[in-house]
């Protein structure tokens, strides 16, 4: 039997309602009696959140970061870490209310990984590019509405010179059948039977 190089697999996150009575003996939560309409408690996350884990810090319960860095998106930190800092992100969460603070963790993550692929220019790059991608196009929209007008006027004038030309050549119309005068039973013919 060899010896494997497998890597240790990663600690897998288990929310686990606990209840703590101190004046329950048991230690076991399978032995405790269930109570009547109990307030669900808060679950207990045995992982820290993404950016406690990559600071290697202990995430206490009520840490800033953990709502908007879950223990499940590690990179979402680590990209926003590596722009910003964490102490940085921090603070700036700490003077926004809370109604703001998911948008800000959003547009900084944004923010970050526009500034890693364009060091650069960010993602003010990314809005210039647009912007000129944009006014391409409206350039091209407007050739091509041109391009409809002209072909709409070129149609009503062909048509206008068409209804000319025919109205011109067209002698009056009459609508005679060819056989209307003539008279197939005239008495100069000779009958065939006699």
């Amino acid at each position: 039997m060899g010896c494997s190089d497998r890597n240790t697999t990663p600690p897998i996150t288990v929310s686990i309602p606990y209840s703590y009575s101190p004046s329950s003996s048991s230690c076991c939560p399978s032995q405790l009696s269930p109570p009547s309409d109990p307030p669900s408690p808060p679950p207990v996350i045995l992982s820290p959140c993404a950016a406690c884990k990559i600071l290697r810090r202990r995430c206490v319960e009520k840490c800033v970061l953990a709502p908007y860095f879950p223990p499940t998106e590690p990179l979402k930190f680590t990209i926003a870490h590596r722009v910003f800092g964490a102490s940085n992100i921090i603070k700036f969460l700490q003077e926004l209310p809370e109604s703001q603070r998911a948008d800000a963790v959003s547009s900084m993550v944004y923010e970050a990984n526009a500034r890693i692929r364009d060091p650069v220019y960010g993602s003010a790059g990314t809005i210039c590019h647009l912007q000129k991608q944009v006014s391409e196009l409206q350039a091209e929209l407007a050739k091509a509405k041109a391009e409809v007008m002209s072909m709409q006027c070129q149609q009503s004038d062909l048509v206008a010179l068409i209804c000319m030309k025919m109205s011109e050549s067209q002698e009056p119309i009459s609508y005679q059948l060819p056989y209307e005068n003539a008279n197939f039973f005239s008495e100069e013919l000779e009958p065939l039977w006699t």
